[in-house]
């Protein structure tokens, strides 16, 4: 589609030359004369530049430009003028300018100019749709009780710098609420930088995070800025730390608290701001226990945790997931696939050990391979559900007393999930000292890594 510029000068030959030589690069003009001319046709026609002499007589370019922003207009404006000075650049610039030409015009200049400015425009209209619909991807879908006081907690922790702790199952959306976190904190225009440290081998680590200088090792052949120096005054999201090896975290201690490292082979100290935000699956009380986490740096990242609820504990979330995930996946054309309530009904039972990731895989599933456009339960093959056999374990035991054994392992292992497998929170939870809790755990055979 061909773009429209409107050419505003109180010289005929100057609008004449201007029209002939944009109209040969493919571009629609419109002529005005006057300020007052240029902004009766913006009223009725769309405009994607605007040209714009400042000296003219009556409303001069300069009022122009600020009555057209002042009325809400964003496409974007090129000052012309043959008395330019750094005063006048300076004003049209902050009043909304997106350029400025002096006079004589040179033609080839002005359409390089158009050119790159139209570029740029298409590309921040392209950044704004993606970013919308980044935002929507990054949503936390559920108005359950479970997911209404975290995203309270959310809303409260994400104007400050706090360090946040992020706690739950694998699949639950630790990441989504990452990104919540940084979405409303005073860092959002700046990078949100994510590392899985689970995914990263032990032997590049060091350079993921911190970069490297040419030459620092075999196949370094260029200077690389590392995830500290790409997060700086935004937001770096460190997910499963619990797989960090020891060394990496005794180094990583040291630059959370001192906000400064050097690159790997490199001597220069590189200073930076950067909030941080955690996420693990793992117990790490237990890990520190069991020597495969450093304390120290347990307690600097623990300042405010956050648990992710599985999505059990939020079973009336799935209606309005599986709708969301529907709409996600859905093809364009040839209409919305919808669900039955039977077939809600089905989703419901079951236990979804691989939590909010397994019911999004499902959908998708559902989506592609049924034929028509409504999914009921029986096109859902059978799913299970853990509650089933738990109450089988129990029922098949032949006495009491190893019944109620059983029933207190379930029970246990249930509310150590719910909490993250944190001890602590889990016996207070339930209502029993810590020290006891251990006992059961231990003789229940109850695994909390």
């Amino acid at each position: 589609m061909k773009h429209t510029i409107l050419i505003t000068d109180d010289e005929e030959n100057i609008r004449l030359s201007l029209k002939g030589g944009l109209e040969d690069e493919g571009y629609n003009t419109i002529l005005a004369s006057s300020g007052e001319e240029a902004q009766r046709i913006i009223e009725k026609q769309d405009v994607d530049l605007l040209l714009l002499d400042i000296w003219m007589p009556g409303k001069d370019g300069l009022q122009t430009l600020e009555e057209i922003k002042r009325d809400g207009y964003s496409f974007p404006v090129i000052i012309m003028t043959g008395h330019g000075s750094i005063e006048t650049a300076i004003r049209a610039t902050r009043l909304g300018a997106l350029d400025f030409i002096e006079k004589p015009l040179d033609l080839n200049k002005i359409i390089i100019t158009i050119n790159n400015t139209l570029h740029l425009r298409a590309l921040e209209e392209e950044n704004a749709l993606l970013k919308k619909k980044t935002e929507k991807d990054d949503e936390i879908i559920g108005s359950s009780p479970a997911i209404l006081k975290l995203k309270e907690q959310i809303d409260r922790v994400s104007p400050t710098d706090a360090w946040v702790l992020i706690l739950g199952e694998n699949g639950t959306g630790k990441e989504l609420v990452a990104r919540r976190i940084h979405k409303n904190s005073r860092r959002d225009g700046y990078p949100f930088v994510e590392v899985n440290c689970a995914a990263i081998p032990e032997e590049l680590i060091e350079s993921e995070l911190f970069g490297h200088e040419k030459g620092a090792f075999t196949g370094a052949t260029e200077r690389k800025r590392g995830k500290f120096d790409l997060a700086h005054n935004g937001t770096l999201f460190l997910d499963e730390i619990g797989d960090m090896s020891m060394p990496t975290q005794a180094k990583i201690l040291r630059i959370l608290q001192e906000q400064r490292f050097e690159r790997v082979g490199g001597a220069q100290t590189i200073q930076v701001d950067v909030r941080v935000l955690t996420a693990t699956n793992k117990n790490l009380e237990h890990e520190i226990t069991e020597g495969r986490f450093r304390q120290d740096l347990y307690y600097r990242l623990n300042v405010i945790p956050l648990y992710v609820p599985r999505l059990t504990e939020r079973r009336d979330d799935i209606p309005e997931l599986a709708d969301h995930f529907l709409k996600l996946y859905s093809p364009l054309k040839g209409g919305r696939k919808t669900i039955t309530e039977g077939a809600i009904k089905k989703l419901m039972q079951h236990d979804w050990p691989g939590n909010v990731r397994e019911l999004k895989n499902i959908i998708e599933r559902l989506v592609i391979m049924t034929p028509g456009n409504t999914i009921t339960a029986d096109d859902i093959i059978p799913l299970g559900t853990r509650t089933t056999t738990e109450m089988d374990r129990i029922f098949d035991t032949q006495e009491l007393k190893d019944a109620r054994a059983e029933f207190e392992k379930i029970f246990i292992e249930r509310k150590l999930n719910q909490c993250g497998n944190n001890i602590s929170r889990t016996a207070d939870l339930i209502g029993v000292e810590r020290s006891n809790l251990h006992r059961k755990i231990k003789s229940l055979g109850i695994d909390v890594e």
